[in-house]
């Protein structure tokens, strides 16, 4: 069967299974077995689907309709243009994500400086943002093992010096240990949240999604313990829900942080909210 023909009945079996991007999901997957990218597939369609990897392509397909991430079918997911492994260990990082990334970078000088990320998972954040700051001194931690583990093979893969530990939240830090940057992706969904059994989100780790009160209760307790670890003028920036705007914003206030605000993505959802010590 020629590439075009089995990509257009892979579209169908993905579309009817319920995918929202069917066609990008069959390119992708088809990408992969191919060792090739979306041009090629585009450029080469007319070509004959060779029998070995024609089996693993109808593998996946099957395995993505059954509702398996893309990103966990391929091992990969781009961020920031930086190629990342992925694993079912860590969140898959998401585009909206990228908000946080640009409104560190914004708090960053070109000098030097030091940047802590919390619950770094695949360390997507530090590692974006290493790649932009190269005289900053970028740190990752986050409580699980596996997930060290992926964000350091991905350190070595794009030659980022980031710093990754094992840690829950600030707890295996020095007394002494400060940042400039305090960033922030933690779990936010409230536990009743139907969205949960919904997409990709059923695949992926519910330590890493779902938080105590209504999803603020990480958010809170990373706020209310990195004033100390940040310097005067030092920022903290937490990704949040996109309805979470006033309740995260009230959160840093009550901590005593100043000059909080919140930032939006690129859908203009409220995303990112951020203060000052």
């Amino acid at each position: 069967m020629r590439i075009d023909a089995l990509l257009a009945r892979a579209t169908a079996r993905l579309a009817g299974a319920g995918s929202p991007s069917a066609r990008l999901d069959a390119e992708v997957l088809a990408g992969h077995v191919l060792g090739v990218d979306r041009t090629w597939l585009y450029t080469w369609g007319d070509r004959e689907f060779e029998s070995w990897p024609r089996a693993r392509f109808d593998a996946l397909v099957a395995a993505r309709a059954d509702g398996r991430p893309v990103a966990y079918l391929t091992g990969e997911r781009e961020f920031w243009g930086l190629s990342l492994e992925t694993a079912p260990s860590t969140l898959i990082p998401r585009p909206d994500t990228e908000t946080l990334v640009e409104t560190a970078l914004a708090r960053a000088s070109a000098g030097e400086g030091a940047l802590l990320d919390l619950g770094t998972g695949t360390g997507a954040i530090a590692l974006a943002f290493a790649s932009e700051r190269p005289g900053w001194r970028v740190e990752g931690i986050d409580l699980s093992e596996p997930a060290i583990a992926l964000a350091r093979r991905n350190a070595r893969r794009h030659d980022l010096a980031v710093r990754f530990r094992v840690s829950d939240w600030f707890g295996a830090l020095d007394e002494d240990e400060r940042f400039d940057l305090i960033v922030a992706n933690p779990p936010y969904i409230d536990a009743a949240d139907p969205h949960l059994a919904q997409g990709d989100v059923r695949f992926e780790p519910l330590s890493a999604l779902v938080a105590s009160e209504a999803g603020l209760g990480d958010l809170r307790r990373i706020a209310e313990a990195a004033l100390v670890r940040l310097p005067p003028g030092g920022t903290l920036l937490m990704e949040h829900g996109m309805s979470q705007g006033p309740e995260v914003r009230q959160i840093l206030v009550e901590a005593g942080f100043r000059d909080v605000e919140t930032r939006v993505d690129l859908g203009g959802r409220e995303r990112v909210t951020l203060g000052l010590r």
